[in-house]
């Protein structure tokens, strides 16, 4: 982590640090019902603690157009204290008179956080005056937002400009696990890609194809491919209009010595239901009134056969319809063989996105891979090689 500004080169005693955490968390009358979001910022409010910080915690939540109590973050600052298991202060705003008061209050050790940056337009419009309100608030920036880190706000990245700035362990974890990724991988590196849709990951496809020693395409989009490829693929979903760029992905991937794994077979269904009466067909001999739902059992064996020649695994998106069976089965058994290659060692996996993350864990593989992102757009743009403007003010 030589590339990036930690918390091992930060001095935080009786130091008031402004600390962006991401507690975006899903809530439901008034109770956060999932907590993992506030789970993986904790280990650096208390590391800033425990050496006698003063931490000020920086958050957005939801998409408020000004001030709006439907989205304040009190309640969040409960479950925050509950798990941290020490009581938190709270601002009824981020910046002005009540917040610097509330600042003033703290002693080393204790912990506030702050209302809303979104309640305030110059957050997402990233005005230097709005930066300069929250700044005056703290001696030093941390950021262990991640999942922001893609967006180009006041408390993502104006802040880490004007502060002395330094990464959380979370997204110091972050970028070690995304380092061993794809920027300084063991090689042979294999990348997983599926999910519904081309169109949404068209850039992440022609920058893998540059990355990887081989792409495994699974999902809806494979079946994008295999009709561009001029076989029939039924009623299956596809964007059979981006043949063409699936053939210029192709193409590119050949260039660039990247070999592309398509599935060789598929479990059909006339409908898409749980339960569905079903039969796997080779991928050249799919009924036209059938659609493809899941890869077959020769296609796992194949994706299994290159994780076994991969030192590293990328994954983002499931090989099926995975929400609902039988149609889970493929992505299960490549996630489970994954895991088990992770686990002998023999395997760096590195995962994220929504979908997959859920995928692993229906799979109940999460804890095994060596690092699951939930940070779904900026480890998207991070696998497309896009510069993340919160990482980037972070560096050495």
């Amino acid at each position: 982590m030589t590339a990036f500004r930690t918390l091992d080169q930060a001095d935080v005693k009786g130091k008031r640090v402004l600390v962006r955490v991401d507690l975006n968390v899903p809530m439901e009358n008034g109770r956060v019902t999932d907590a993992t979001r506030i789970e993986r910022v904790l280990p650096t409010i208390r590391e800033i603690a425990d050496k006698g910080g003063k931490v000020i915690l920086l958050a957005h939540f939801g998409r408020p157009k000004g001030r709006d109590l439907k989205e304040s973050l009190k309640p969040v600052a409960e479950a925050v204290s509950k798990h941290l298991g020490k009581t938190i202060a709270f601002a009824d705003d981020c910046i002005g008179e009540g917040a610097a008061q509330a600042v003033d209050a703290l002693k080393d050790g204790d912990v506030l956080l702050l209302e809303n940056t979104r309640f305030h337009a110059g957050e997402e419009k990233n005005d230097p005056a709005f930066v300069q309100e929250l700044a005056k608030l703290g001696d030093l920036y941390v950021n262990d937002a991640f999942s922001a880190a893609h967006r180009a706000h006041a408390s993502t990245e104006g802040l880490a400009r004007v502060l002395p700035a330094y990464a959380g362990r979370t997204m110091q974890q972050e970028l070690d696990a995304l380092t061993k990724g794809l920027e300084a991988p063991k090689r042979p590196v294999v990348a997983i890609v599926g999910g519904a849709k081309v169109s949404t990951k068209i850039d992440l496809l022609e920058n893998l194809v540059t990355k990887v020693d081989a792409l495994v395409i699974g999902g809806g989009m494979a079946n994008t491919f295999v009709h561009a490829t001029g076989l029939g693929i039924g009623k299956s979903l596809a964007e059979k209009d981006l043949a063409a760029t699936a053939m210029r992905i192709i193409e590119k991937a050949r260039a660039s010595n990247c070999a592309i794994i398509l599935p060789v077979d598929g479990v059909c269904a006339y409908e898409f239901k749980a339960g569905a009466v079903n039969h796997t067909y080779g991928i050249d001999a799919i009924p036209e009134d059938q659609m493809i739902l899941d890869v077959g059992s020769q296609s796992v064996e194949r994706i299994s056969a290159a994780i076994n020649d991969a030192a590293t695994l990328v994954w983002n998106g499931p090989l099926g319809a995975f929400e609902i069976a039988p149609f889970d089965q493929g992505t299960v058994a490549a996630a489970r063989h994954a895991a088990q290659r992770t686990r002998e060692g023999k395997l760096v996996s590195v995962a994220g996105g929504g979908d997959t993350v859920a995928a692993l864990n229906h799979a109940g593989v999460a804890d095994d891979f060596s690092y699951v992102s939930t940070a779904g757009g900026a480890f998207l743009e991070w696998l497309e090689g896009k510069s993340l403007p919160g990482v980037e003010a972070l560096r050495a």
